[in-house]
C-alpha cells in the first residue's frame, strides 16, 4: 500500500521492489559544530582541495557532499593528500566527474546537460547518435541506445556528453578525458576510431552536432 503526498492510498502489485531512499552525509555527533566547521545541508563545506574553513581539518568523499560516488572520493583523496604534503595540484572539478549507472541499458554523462548549458547563456550545438546505426551494436544485439553530446557553438568547447547503452560506462571515460584535456569539435572529428566499435557512436554524434553525421 502506497500513501500518496495528496493524502490518499493506492494499492499496487508486482514481483519485487525497489527501495531507494537516497545517500546522506554521516557528519552528526563528531562534534564539528563545536569548533565551528561550516556545514551545509549535512555536508562538510570544503574547496578544491580538501580544506574546511578551519585550519587543519580536511574531508573528503561522501561527507564532503555529492556527488557520493567512490571514483570522486578516491580522486578526491589523492588530491587532499598531495595539498597537504605541500604539492602543488589542480583542485577538484566536479563538472568532470562522470557518473554511471550499472542498470540494463546502462547509463553514462558528464558535464552540463542541454538545460544547464543553455540556462549558463552559451549558444550550444547538440548532437545525437542512436545505437541502431551502429554496426558492432547491431552484431552484438544491443541496438538500444543513444550518445548525445553538446559543445559552445562559439568555441567548440565540449559541455557534456551523455549516453544509454551497452558499456557506456566504460566509453564514457573518453569524453572524460576530452573535457579535461579541452578538446574541441575539430579534434574529436579529425580523431579516427577503429571499426567495428562502440566508440564510433561517440564521433557520430560529434558529426551529427556539427551536421556531418555519416551513418544516420
Amino acid at each position: 500500500m502506497l500513501s500518496l503526498k495528496s493524502g490518499k492510498s493506492e494499492k499496487i502489485s508486482g514481483e519485487k521492489l525497489i527501495s531507494a531512499v537516497g545517500v546522506q552525509c554521516n557528519t552528526e555527533g563528531l562534534g564539528l559544530e563545536k569548533i565551528g566547521v561550516k556545514i551545509d545541508r549535512g555536508a562538510i563545506v570544503v574547496d578544491g582541495h580538501g580544506r574546511t574553513n578551519i585550519d587543519g581539518v580536511w574531508a573528503i568523499g561522501d561527507v564532503a557532499g555529492p556527488p557520493m560516488l567512490a571514483h570522486k572520493a578516491e580522486h578526491e583523496a589523492v588530491i587532499t593528500v598531495e595539498t597537504i604534503a605541500g604539492q602543488k595540484v589542480h583542485g577538484l572539478d566536479k563538472t568532470k566527474i562522470p557518473g554511471c549507472t550499472y542498470c540494463e541499458p546502462q547509463v553514462a554523462s558528464v558535464g552540463l546537460t542541454e538545460v544547464k548549458a543553455k540556462e549558463s547563456g552559451r549558444e550550444i550545438k547538440v548532437g545525437r547518435f542512436p545505437f541502431v546505426g551502429n554496426g558492432k551494436a547491431i552484431a552484438l544485439g544491443e541496438s538500444d541506445g543513444l550518445v548525445k553530446t553538446i559543445f559552445d557553438a562559439k568555441t567548440g568547447e565540449l559541455l557534456g556528453a551523455h549516453m544509454v547503452g551497452a558499456e557506456v560506462t566504460e566509453l564514457i571515460q573518453g569524453f572524460v578525458i576530452a573535457m579535461n584535456l579541452e578538446t574541441t569539435e575539430e579534434e574529436l572529428i579529425h580523431t579516427i576510431f577503429p571499426h567495428p566499435t562502440l566508440s564510433e557512436t561517440m564521433k557520430e554524434s560529434v558529426l551529427d552536432a556539427y551536421g556531418r553525421a555519416l551513418n544516420i
